[in-house]
């Protein structure tokens, strides 16, 4: 088949959205199929970051986004429908579509080829948590005009699947994500690495991904403030000033990435995500194959990838009194840490990328005719556990100004 993915970010960006729409591509090409990816021009702080892929790219330009000089929004342009009226796919999909997304889906209407659409982006949680512009009732109208016309829309978790469909999303269905089990592997654990980061022996908490209002990783603070524990931050972006100022005692040590960041996960004692918005979470994920226990707010994706009291615990979105309970729990148990990381790592072992990939193309054959559509009822909303009942997090504004296409 030949794919056209459209993508709101992709590398050297470091994020779930640019880093599964690389594995997408790979695994396309691996299969004798051609894949083409039309993306964000990165600013001029990273292009020399960018490296040669074995497809097309097309670049679009971009400008950072207000308040986010991180992120970039392609420039609407009509070369979305020039490279796909010269490349000819036999499916389009949409990568976190709601910019470039949003005129990618018009353009693919306007030539009559079946789209493929993936909502990775919690964007009506970010307008919570953001408090500013359009509001979340218009961030859910924008998205359910963005996907109409989409043969389907998979979403990552049941969570996010119940919630576009209670939106008037139409034809959902489920596809989850992989994760590479050989490189984010227990056998990584560094001892020398341990040593260095907690030189008094003290049990290493850590968070790995992006430093933004969002992701609230200044909730870690209780938990930086427990006896013999000590926080340890991966990732980057515009809140690391403040986190610092939050959790002075916490280590911060930039992005990793690779086999450092694999070592990383692996020489972790309890691996804490802080964040309310995620679909997915693909870091809780990566330290579960890491054989490291989970602590994660009850909602979003780690309702699907945390067996509460089996491989992890499920805390009340937004509350470091629970996060640091958790944590203090897990460090009073050193038999309980280890079962939970052996139950994690056996969790996630068959979900290769590779796995995930064929899923996929299953998805791409259907939307295009060219194979049975079979796509699979969403999963409804699970319930959390009732020690762990998700806490309502307050309603707010979204502040992003969307060029209608």
């Amino acid at each position: 088949m030949r794919v056209a993915i459209i993508t709101e970010s992709f590398s050297p960006d470091v994020n779930g959205v640019a880093n599964s729409v690389s594995r997408v591509a790979d695994h396309l090409l691996a299969r004798g199929h051609e894949p083409l990816v039309i993306a964000p021009r990165p600013g001029r702080r990273t292009r020399q970051l960018i490296t040669p892929k074995p497809y097309p790219v097309v670049r679009l330009d971009s400008l950072p986004m207000p308040g986010y000089g991180n992120v970039r929004l392609a420039w609407p342009t009509r070369r979305i429908g020039a490279a796909l009226r010269a490349f000819q796919p036999d499916v389009v999909h949409l990568a976190s579509p709601f910019i470039l997304g949003a005129w990618g889906a018009r353009a693919a209407a306007g030539l009559g080829l079946p789209v493929v659409a993936i909502y990775q982006t919690d964007v009506p949680g970010y307008a919570r948590a953001y408090g500013v512009g359009l509001g979340e009732a218009a961030a859910w109208r924008w998205i359910r005009r963005i996907h109409a016309d989409a043969a389907a829309t998979l979403a990552p978790s049941s969570m996010t699947a119940a919630q576009l469909v209670a939106n008037g999303v139409p034809r959902v269905g489920r596809w989850g994500r992989g994760v590479d089990t050989e490189l984010f592997h227990p056998g990584r654990r560094d001892e020398s690495l341990r040593a260095e980061l907690a030189p008094n022996g003290e049990l290493l908490v850590g968070y790995v991904g992006r430093l933004a209002k969002e992701k609230k990783v200044e909730l870690l603070a209780q938990t930086a403030r427990v006896p013999g524990v000590r926080v340890v931050v991966v990732g980057d972006g515009p809140t690391r000033d403040a986190v610092r100022q939050a959790v002075p005692g916490a280590v911060l040590l930039g992005g990793r990435r690779g086999v450092e960041l694999a070592r990383l996960y692996a020489s972790l004692d309890v691996f804490v995500h802080t964040g309310p918005f995620e679909t997915f979470c693909q870091t809780v994920q990566e330290a579960q194959a890491s054989g490291v226990p989970v602590v994660a707010p009850a909602t979003g994706g780690p309702l699907d990838l945390v067996r509460h009291g089996v491989d992890g615990l499920l805390v009340p979105p937004v509350d470091a009194a629970a996060i640091a309970g958790a944590v203090a729990r897990l460090h009073a148990d050193p038999s309980l840490r280890r079962a939970y990381g052996a139950a994690a790592r056996t969790a996630v072992a068959g979900r290769t990328w590779a796995a995930l990939g064929d899923q996929l193309i299953d998805h791409y054959h259907a939307a295009a005719g060219t194979a049975p559509a079979a796509l699979p009822e969403p999963v409804p909303d699970p319930a959390p556990p009732a020690a762990v009942a998700a806490q309502p997090l307050p309603a707010s504004s979204l502040a992003v100004a969307v060029p209608v296409p």
